[in-house]
């Protein structure tokens, strides 16, 4: 099982590639749930941090999926491919 300053490490990184190259992906890290915890005092631990980074990661990961689908798609229609 990883430590929280791994998963910390992995939260970091990801985010520092979409600030770098998907800029437009910033706004939705904010909303999403586990960053507004129903719990007034909420407790940062391992199953929450990977739980926030398994997130992260869908949401980066079916970002760019789409967003090389969308170009693909472009390029076709142009006749380019």
């Amino acid at each position: 099982m990883e430590t929280e300053e791994e998963i910390n490490a992995k939260i970091m990184k990801v985010t520092m590639v979409i600030q770098e190259n998907y800029p437009e992906l910033l706004k939705y890290l904010n909303e999403m749930p586990i960053t507004v915890p129903i719990d007034s005092n909420p407790e940062v631990n391992v199953k929450n941090l990977q739980k926030y980074y398994d997130n992260l990661l869908s949401l980066f990961r079916n970002y760019v999926a789409e967003h090389q689908l969308k170009y693909v798609n472009q390029r076709s229609d142009t006749g380019h491919l």
